[in-house]
């Protein structure tokens, strides 16, 4: 299915999110945080922020970030970054929040951060732990293990604690960002084989959207949740971001089944 571009010449685009009516992303190269607004311009939110950055956004709309080389979850209260919880130290990569509020930041370990900003280490031992998603029912959590070559789900309990881990899905390639649709598929981003694909839980392919560059995340959004939102960069490695500098787009195709789940707010 053809991907439409909706915006070109940012950096290493990443990180997607449909939030309250609109696609927001991060640019790594830039070290920004940035909103699609109508005639597909991008708005600057937050600025100049060391990269990489993760985002999600709390029920109440507050904006959470993460930052490479901090130990700490910060939200951002409309002027700044402010401390909201300490996480031991590490590369910590991406977080999703889920209808109560409860924060999962993925990194060394996936850690639960709840509401009063207490912090529990939930698992361990991640092959380059990346994209996380909570289906619709809030019962699963999937985390795309980049290096292993797979999703791996985990049970949510009602107080957000994890435990039965599994692999959900191998896959051909290695998954970067992912988000669930309403049929409990999950669409994953795949960087060196410049896709995106659909699988169900054992890995079976449903479809695939094809893009001429690396794809780095994806995100079901729009009016009914039946626009997959991509971005896509060419990839010289994180040492050389600059030179990615004008290589990042934001491409959109249209599907038959609407998003659910988490990130979403």
């Amino acid at each position: 299915m053809p991907a439409h571009v909706l915006l070109k010449g940012r950096g290493l685009v990443e990180c997607p999110r449909w939030h309250r009516g609109a696609l927001w992303f991060a640019d790594w190269t830039s070290g920004e945080i940035r909103v699609l607004e109508e005639g597909n311009r991008s708005r600057l939110v937050l600025p100049a922020q060391a990269p990489p950055l993760s985002f999600d956004f709390g029920p109440d709309n507050d904006l959470f970030v993460v930052q490479s080389g901090s130990s700490s979850l910060m939200r951002f209260d409309g002027k700044g970054l402010k401390e909201y919880a300490t996480l031991c130290s590490g590369a910590w990569n991406e977080i999703v929040i889920d209808v109560a509020g409860r924060i999962y930041v993925n990194g060394p370990a996936i850690m639960l951060v709840r509401p009063d900003g207490s912090v529990e280490k939930q698992a361990e031992g991640f092959q380059f732990p990346n994209g996380m998603a909570l289906s619709a029912d809030g019962h699963t959590l999937i985390c795309a293990e980049s290096w292993g070559r797979q999703l791996t789900a985990f049970d949510v309990a009602a107080d957000g604690r994890l435990s039965n881990r599994r692999i959900w899905a191998e896959l051909h390639g290695p998954p970067d960002g992912i988000c669930f649709d309403g049929e409990g598929a999950v669409w994953y981003a795949d960087v060196p084989n410049a896709y995106c694909r659909r699988v169900r839980e054992g890995g079976d392919v449903l479809d695939e959207v094809k893009v001429d560059r690396g794809a780095f995340a994806c995100m079901l959004g729009g009016e009914d949740r039946s626009t997959l939102f991509l971005t896509t960069a060419q990839w010289f490695g994180m040492n050389k971001m600059s030179e990615m500098a004008g290589t990042g787009q934001i491409v959109s195709v249209d599907v038959s089944v609407a998003g659910a789940g988490w990130p979403f707010n």
